[in-house]
């Protein structure tokens, strides 16, 4: 496809559409014929309006949201442990797909390869979603029967104030972290003889790779075009809006091929391990 030099407006229109529907079904029809019709250049219409500030996005009522520390943990030896793992990757999902169209929609100054990025992430987080629902009913259940939390999106609204600091905090710390504990997952469902869960998750594990290393090359574009050294700069938003949030262990090789340089494996180990203030 040859990149035009400006993305067209109405792809801004057609984002918000995606991102302010509800019915997780209904997103992801919309997240892929949205894609399909950027890739082809069949976008019409006027000028979209202006990006608003988004308190909560679509989605459904139900999970309901909760803290954190209020989900329920269980032994993947069991259905409902496996039932409860599944929901939590697809509500991680679902707000993946909301995040990339929030970036699209939202940071109206970036070019066309960055429309292209966040909508071919977008597609991939809806196909990643349907996927783990699917496995889901399998498994006698359905997105939404269990509680979940609201971090991502919490996340997306402490960032939608400059696309630099997205780029750095959304995928190269919240999504670069599915890269560290997805192994671990893998390996419990393996030894629970749960190989359909396994197979999915692998998938997600080979693409979010390129999720994280889109987060990536675009920071590191934005920071040098401000005339900011990417490594330490990276270092410092992360001490400064998630101090304590990227904990080993690190899946190295997932985050070396996502991007992320020697240097700055290094100093993630370091300011993991460093004490914390009381």
């Amino acid at each position: 496809m040859s990149e035009r030099p400006r993305p067209h407006p109405a792809v801004y229109r057609e984002a918000e559409a995606a991102l302010r529907e509800r019915d997780p079904e209904a997103k992801c029809e919309r997240v892929l014929e949205l894609a399909r019709a950027w890739w082809a250049d069949e976008l019409e219409g006027t000028d979209a309006p202006a990006p608003q500030r988004m308190e909560v996005p679509g989605r459904p009522e139900r999970p309901v949201l909760v803290h954190p520390k209020e989900l329920s943990r269980r032994g993947l030896n069991t259905t409902a442990g496996r039932v409860a793992l599944v929901h939590a990757v697809a509500h991680i999902e679902f707000n993946a797909i909301n995040l990339a169209l929030d970036a699209v929609y939202r940071f109206r100054d970036m070019p066309a390869p960055f429309v292209s990025d966040w909508l071919q992430v977008a597609a991939e987080e809806a196909r990643h979603f349907r996927l783990l629902r699917a496995r889901l009913l399998e498994l006698g259940a359905d997105y939404g029967d269990l509680a979940a939390h609201n971090g991502l999106w919490e996340a997306a609204l402490a960032t939608d104030h400059d696309v630099m600091v997205r780029m750095a905090l959304v995928p190269r710390v919240l999504e670069a972290r599915g890269l560290d504990v997805t192994p671990g997952m893998i390996e419990r469902l393996t030894a629970a003889g749960d190989t359909d869960t396994v197979a999915l998750l692998e998938i997600i594990q080979r693409e979010e790779v390129a999720h994280v290393a889109i987060g990536t090359h675009w920071f590191r574009e934005l920071a040098r075009a401000r005339g900011l050294d990417p490594e330490p700069l990276f270092l410092d938003l992360l001490a400064e809006y998630m101090p304590g949030r990227v904990r080993p262990p690190f899946a190295h090789a997932a985050r070396r091929a996502a991007g992320f340089t020697e240097s700055e494996m290094a100093q993630l180990e370091a300011q993991a391990a460093a004490p914390t203030s009381s």
